[in-house]
């Protein structure tokens, strides 16, 4: 991606990339204890992307990985994992450069906020060193039953929908649409959403108007955006006080 690594420790964590093979194989060995799915986790984007990992330091523990595919703007939109569910067609018109998070896992046995806290501290630096503009991928929402994400789904598609001039449209087989449906319970509703989403959220990101159904990750993923423009300059200052 660029010359510019993450390399921090706070705490009891440290972060940075996956230095070879194996650890790229230990990070997809997280994702498949995450994801449940019974072959590892792994396909053709893996050897395009860095490896963002988070280690426990007291025991050397992997306890959180992500990977992230930068693309020099919305006309490489292409080759991102997203285009393989969602139309991109209106975001081609994208004129700044776009990184792709995907497969953002933490172990459950780790259930700690620094360490969501220190991977956003460590995206903050690649964000700022390499000019990033704008944020996306596929959050999961597990299972593919969207009965209990009613209210969550609800309440996205009435407070968190994308900007007109960039939303993503239908492209795969099985979606579920936002559209319609009551809020029922704010909290309730909150409580529904992954951290990773509300954490994209509470920065002004926005998301699709519809998940897609993955029957191979056993997920309902929906394609989130942000701006980076758009984060508050406060969480800003936060962010890179974590990065250092």
């Amino acid at each position: 991606m660029s010359d510019r690594k993450p390399d921090l420790t706070r705490g009891r964590y440290h972060a940075r990339f996956a230095r070879d093979a194996a650890e790229i194989a230990s990070a997809q060995a997280l994702r498949t204890l995450c994801f449940a799915t019974r072959e590892p986790d792994g396909d053709r984007f893996d050897a395009r992307c860095d490896h963002l990992l988070v280690f426990d330091v007291s025991d050397g523990a992997l306890v959180c990985c992500c990977r992230l595919l930068q693309l020099a703007d919305g006309g490489d939109l292409a080759q991102s994992y997203a285009a393989q569910f969602y139309d991109l067609g209106r975001l081609n018109a994208y004129p700044g450069r776009i990184v792709e998070m995907g497969r953002f896992c933490i172990h459950p046995d780790w259930q700690d906020a620094d360490i969501l806290r220190l991977a956003w501290g460590a995206l903050s630096g690649l964000v700022d060193g390499n000019g990033i503009d704008l944020l996306i991928g596929c959050t999961s929402f597990p299972g593919v039953d969207p009965g209990p994400y009613e209210n969550s789904f609800a309440l996205l598609g009435a407070r968190h929908g994308p900007p007109v001039q960039w939303t993503p449209r239908i492209k795969a087989p099985e979606v579920v649409r936002f559209t319609g449906r009551p809020v029922s319970g704010l909290a309730g509703a909150m409580r529904g959403i992954p951290p990773l989403l509300r954490s994209y959220l509470s920065m002004g990101g926005w998301v699709s108007d519809h998940a897609v159904i993955d029957r191979d990750l056993n997920t309902l993923h929906v394609f989130t955006g942000l701006e980076i423009k758009t984060i508050p300059e406060a969480r800003k200052r936060l962010l890179r006080a974590v990065a250092g």
